[in-house]
């Protein structure tokens, strides 16, 4: 029989933030390389880059939202726009800097207010693009209805009904709406349509998990959970089991290396082996990771990620 999964690292209640920075890049190489001119106001390297995603939508959000979290991003995607007017590139790369901006803490509703317009601006150069409406659904998940949220996952639907981040985000919305423990809650509902609907090999089959640590993340925040995964009960039910035992036996059939957001799926997947207690299984998916370690959702406990994926890590690797 296996231990019981460690305490996920530090109570952010009872200790201060660790200041490890998780890179949003996920080990994409050429986005890196990119970036690292982007920050010097070198958007040349950001032009080219796009350029080469083309349609492949996913990676094209990835990589556009990466590059908008650059601190000077809003500044040299204007450069850029001002040089290239008509290009929609530009005009998404500023958009969805505009959104990163006003998710900050200080952010105001004009700042949120021309965010919004970015986007719809960037859409109307980019009609087949869902990344403009990438950038509205995540301004509105945070500061908008719930109707706008699910209008804006329809409209990224609509362009590529496989989108990554757009079900990722529209799992964790669903997850929030009622905050009391339910077997039955709707986003579980949701989350297997989706991968019911996606082809066999599509990574969508790994939303039941997201749901599942969605809700822990819900129920945690509500104190309807234990931050300790071995006495919440939320990693041992039946329904539990079955979806880390479909999951993980997606990941060893159809594993998607190719995928930009390839990490952030194994970060999911390691986590729900590691609260389900068995670490044989996580130490498969750690060792995959690699340095690539990602905030959620190791911080659905509510303690802070770095610690938790580091005690998380140790527990399945066997080392302290």
């Amino acid at each position: 029989m296996s231990p019981p999964p460690p305490p996920l690292g530090r109570s952010r209640r009872r200790a201060g933030r660790s200041d490890h920075a998780f890179d949003p890049a996920l080990g994409d190489q050429e986005l890196i390389d990119a970036r690292d001119r982007f920050t010097q106001g070198r958007w040349a390297g950001a032009r080219s880059l796009l350029v080469t995603t083309g349609t492949d939508w996913d990676r094209r959000g990835h990589r556009v939202l990466t590059l908008a979290a650059v601190p000077s991003a809003t500044g040299w995607a204007r450069d850029w726009l001002l040089a290239e007017p008509d290009s929609p590139d530009a005009a998404t790369l500023l958009a969805c800097a505009a959104v990163t901006r006003s998710l900050r803490p200080k952010a105001d509703d004009a700042e949120r207010d021309a965010a919004r317009d970015a986007c719809l601006a960037a859409a109307a150069l980019a009609p087949a693009d869902p990344t403009p409406w990438l950038g509205l659904m995540l301004l509105h998940r945070t500061y908008g209805t719930w109707e706008e949220t699910g209008r804006h996952f329809e409209k990224i639907r609509a362009r590529h009904p496989e989108h990554h981040q757009a079900h990722h985000l529209m799992t964790a919305r669903l997850a929030e709406s009622r905050p009391t423990g339910d077997p039955l809650h709707e986003v579980y509902d949701f989350a297997a349509w989706a991968a019911e609907q996606a082809p066999a090999d599509s990574p969508l089959a790994m939303l039941p998990v997201v749901a599942h640590a969605e809700r822990y993340r819900v129920l945690v925040a509500a104190g309807h959970a234990s931050e300790d995964p071995a006495a919440s009960g939320h990693w041992a039910g039946r329904r539990a089991r079955q979806v880390m035992k479909a999951a993980f036996d997606w990941w060893l059939e159809w594993e998607r290396e190719d995928h930009p957001r390839h990490h952030a799926d194994l970060n999911f997947l390691a986590h729900a082996k590691t609260c389900e207690g068995r670490p044989a299984e996580a130490a498969a998916l750690f060792h995959r990771i690699g340095p690539h370690a990602t905030a959620a959702p190791w911080s659905y406990s509510g303690r802070d990620p770095y610690p938790a994926f580091l005690a998380a890590r140790g527990y399945a690797l066997g080392t302290p």
